[in-house]
Formats: C-alpha cells, sequence, structure tokens
C-alpha cells in the first residue's frame, strides 16, 4: 500500500457508536475481514415498498383495460338504404335473352352505279327524295362514247347493206342456173324424141343404123346434163345459205354492238330503276368517275329488316326463328332470327331479323335499334335482378338483408339473361339483397342500415 494515501472512511450512521480514535471500523465489513485493497465498499440502500407496490398497480389497470376493450363490440360501417340497389329473390318463370344492338338496313337495296368512263354533268336527285323506277338520279357525259355508237350503227348498216347485195347476187345465181337448165330439160326431151323418131325409121330400112346411135348419144348425152345441172343447183342453193347465214351473223353481231353502245349512251342517265328512297348521291357535278363507282343506291323504306350484331360469347345460344323484340325507340316491334353470319368480326356475330308486323312511324333505313333475342324460358326457378360483374355459372358474395343490418353471404349463379340471372344457393325466395356495387365495404362482413 502506498503509504501516501489515506484510506477511505465512511462516516457511522445516525445510532451507531463511534469507534475509539485510532480502532479501524469493522461494523460494514464484510465476514472473513476487509478487502484484500483495503478500500471501504458503500453500503445499498433498502428498495421501497411502496414504488413497487404503484408500478404493479398500473400493470394490472393496463391489462383490464385491454381485456375490457377486447370484450367491447366494434361499431358496424352504416349505410343509407336510399343509397344502395336492394332487390327481393323471386321465385317463377324466367326468360333468358341475349341482347344486340343493330341498325334498320332494307331487305333489298338499288346500287347505282357507272357503267363507263365519264363526267358528272348534273345531279338531278338528291339522298332523301323519294323516286321511281324512270326517275333520272345523276346525268353523266362522254363524248367518245357517243362516237363509238355511231360508229358501231355505221358498221351494222353497211352489214345490212351487204346483206341486201348478197341476197340480191345470189337470187340471181340461183335463176340463172334454173333458166340453163330449162333449156336442157328442153334440148333433152327434143333430143329423145329424135331418137325415138329415127329408131322407128332405121327399123323400116330407112335410115342407117350410124344415125340412129348418134341421134340416141345426143339424146342420152343431155340427160345426163340435166341430172348435172339439177345437182348444181342443189350445191349452189347450200353455198348461198351458207353466205347468207354468215352475213346475217355479222349483221347481228355489229347490231348488239349498236345496240350496247346505244344502251351505254341511254346509261349515261343514270335512272333510280325501282321505286323507293333514295338513300345516298356521293357525287358532284363536274366529278369524272370511273366504271363500277356507286352514284347512289335507291331502298324501298317499307320493307326493311334489323341487323344485330351480338356479342360472340352469347352468340352460341342463338338459333335459327328465335323470337326477337326490337327496340326503334319509337315503339317495339316483334319478329324471328332469319340468317346468322358464319364469321365473327370485331367480337360479334351479325344475326338478321324479319319483322312480322309494320314497323312503327319514323322507321327508316340506318336507324339505330335494340334487339333481344328469347333463348329460353324457364319455369319455377329463383332469379334476382342481375348485379354488375354477374358470370353465368359463377359465384359472389351478397349481403342479405336481415332487419337494419346486411350480412355477407355466398351466392352460386346459374343461368343468365340480359337483366335477370339464376340463383342455384346461398339464398331462398323472398330474401332482400344489397345488388350494388359493395367493393368499397370488402373488408367487413356486416353493416348497419338506416
Amino acid at each position: 500500500m502506498n503509504p501516501s494515501v489515506t484510506p477511505l472512511r465512511t462516516p457511522p450512521s445516525p445510532g451507531t457508536p463511534a469507534s475509539p480514535a485510532g480502532a479501524p471500523h469493522t461494523s460494514h465489513l464484510p465476514p472473513g475481514g476487509p478487502p484484500a485493497t483495503g478500500t471501504d465498499v458503500p453500503r445499498k440502500k433498502p428498495r421501497s415498498r411502496k414504488r413497487f407496490y404503484l408500478a404493479a398497480g398500473a400493470i394490472a389497470a393496463v391489462l383490464a383495460t385491454t381485456f375490457g376493450l377486447s370484450r367491447m363490440h366494434r361499431a358496424l360501417p352504416t349505410v343509407d338504404r336510399a343509397t344502395v340497389w336492394i332487390d327481393t329473390v323471386k321465385q317463377g318463370a324466367m326468360v333468358r335473352e341475349v341482347q344486340g344492338v343493330g341498325s334498320l338496313v332494307p331487305e333489298q337495296v338499288r346500287w347505282l352505279t357507272a357503267t363507263t368512263p365519264a363526267r358528272v354533268l348534273e345531279v338531278r336527285a338528291r339522298s332523301g327524295a323519294t323516286v321511281g323506277p324512270e326517275t333520272v338520279v345523276v346525268v353523266l357525259d362522254n363524248p367518245d362514247l357517243v362516237l363509238q355508237s355511231l360508229e358501231a350503227d355505221r358498221q351494222k348498216t353497211a352489214a345490212e347493206a351487204e346483206l341486201v347485195n348478197l341476197e340480191a347476187r345470189l337470187r340471181n345465181q340461183h335463176l340463172a342456173q334454173e333458166a340453163q337448165m330449162v333449156g336442157l330439160r328442153a334440148d333433152a326431151v327434143e333430143s329423145t324424141r329424135r331418137a325415138e323418131a329415127d329408131g322407128e325409121l332405121a327399123r323400116r330400112g330407112f335410115l342407117s343404123k350410124l344415125e340412129m346411135a348418134q341421134s340416141q348419144g345426143r339424146a342420152e348425152s343431155l340427160d345426163g346434163r340435166v341430172e348435172l345441172e339439177v345437182k348444181r343447183l342443189g350445191a349452189i342453193e347450200k353455198e348461198a345459205s351458207a353466205q347468207l347465214t354468215v352475213q346475217k351473223a355479222q349483221v347481228e353481231r355489229l347490231g348488239s354492238i349498236a345496240a350496247f353502245r346505244r344502251r351505254q349512251l341511254e346509261e349515261l342517265s343514270v335512272r333510280a330503276g325501282v321505286a323507293g328512297v333514295l338513300a345516298d348521291v356521293p357525287v358532284q357535278v363536274g366529278q369524272w368517275v370511273t366504271q363500277g363507282v356507286v352514284l347512289g343506291k335507291v331502298a324501298q323504306p317499307e320493307k326493311l329488316k334489323a341487323e344485330l350484331r351480338v356479342a360472340e360469347t352469347q352468340a352460341k345460344d342463338v338459333q335459327m326463328g328465335q323470337t326477337v323484340s326490337v327496340d326503334t325507340h319509337n315503339g317495339i316491334v316483334d319478329g324471328k332470327v332469319t340468317r346468322m353470319d358464319g364469321a365473327v368480326q370485331n367480337g360479334t356475330v351479325k344475326v338478321d331479323v324479319t319483322f312480322d308486323g309494320a314497323l312503327p312511324p319514323g322507321a327508316r333505313p340506318d336507324l339505330s335499334v335494340d334487339g333481344r333475342i328469347v333463348i329460353e324460358r324457364l319455369t319455377d326457378v329463383l332469379y334476382i335482378d342481375r348485379p354488375p360483374m354477374a358470370t353465368p355459372q359463377g359465384s359472389i358474395t351478397a349481403f342479405k338483408v336481415v332487419g337494419n343490418e346486411a350480412v355477407r353471404v355466398p351466392v352460386q349463379l346459374g343461368r343468365s339473361s340480359v337483366k335477370t340471372v339464376e340463383v342455384v344457393s346461398g339464398l331462398r325466395a323472398g330474401d332482400a339483397v344489397i345488388l350494388s356495387d359493395m367493393t368499397a365495404y370488402a373488408a367487413v362482413d356486416r353493416l348497419e342500415l338506416r
């Protein structure tokens, strides 16, 4: 131990007798004597019982409060009845329908097109006008077509003149051949008579056998020439007939060309062709149009049908002859499915509907309509109005109204229609159920209605 360091001394506690001077103080030393270092150890203060009791009481209060809060019911979200869509589960007949949108189109449309390239000279009727079969809608002009028509007429006239000349030549040729045959027949008859007379004279001895033979040979020769000329006349007649046939065919061909050219000239005045309403005239005066360009179309407004487009997912249930209710926004008309497209276009299938009765006033081509096709009639089933996002044969969770509260229940759906859907399980007839979109309350299973 360093002699210069003075040991620390703990003052005596009250009530403790002081040690004699110079004697070491041993009342606070641990048993076994003082520490080896010779340093005095501070004495520990006793803990307060009051502080312990306060901490224990605070912990007990916290536990009691937590237990009480856990036993309390959580406050339910409140929903106003007037802001939600509440429907009642019904039991009975349900009609399955498929909805489609489309327009009215004419059953028969006559397209007016340009038969030749031409320039629009005049437009005499506009869209919406009532026209007849002979009403001129557009007047066209083509000078080249006029020249071609005149040339076709000239060629036809020349062919007709050639036919007349040919007939005259062949007739003269035929007459000349017949005249020659008449002369030969006369000579043959005379030669026959001469031969008979010479034969009689030869038998009597007044004429030599040589002269008799010459006379008979001349008669036979003339008879042979007559037969040849008859055959020649037949050949001339056949040749004349063939020449006339060829020339007549040429006249007919040129006549058809001339008639076609004249018809093209007439078609420069484009007529409606049928009685109806002019739907569209997309050309202007002075415009040059090519062959086949549409100049307009004529529709018969009293013969209209509906073209509906049905979603491809629903078109599988549509069949020929099914009943359709078409809303023209001015009345509802019943009809039947008469045709369906075999291909899908832009996710829809086109369905044609013909009407059983007359259309309401104001029905006209291209009028937008809505149609409902009756697919099936179900009897004695549970059904509700179709909620948002409901799918056929699917399942949803809905809030069933019980008194002043709404309780979430699982619902299995079945077959669906445009506005209704079949309930397979989860609800009973007469149950009130909320059909509004309740995604905002997806985290709760109960609601309070006020």
